[in-house]
């Protein structure tokens, strides 16, 4: 079966740029989602903890967490 799929892959002009694209918004993702948690303050962090907590009717200002 691989086999198969390599063979009709192979054939295709410009397919090897595709795995370095995904590898490169993989990695990219990741980076900025630890940049954001460590810039992320403290009242952020706790107002985030709660979400799981509360009811539905409940809703979050998060706008206000960088006062």
């Amino acid at each position: 079966m691989l086999r198969y799929i390599k063979h009709n892959m192979s054939e295709i002009v410009g397919i090897e740029i595709f795995p370095i694209i995904s590898l490169v918004i993989f990695v990219l993702f990741f980076v900025v989602m630890l940049w954001r948690m460590y810039k992320m303050t403290k009242k952020e962090t706790d107002i985030y903890s709660q979400i799981p907590l509360l009811e539905d009717d409940e809703i979050l200002d998060t706008n206000d967490t960088k006062n």
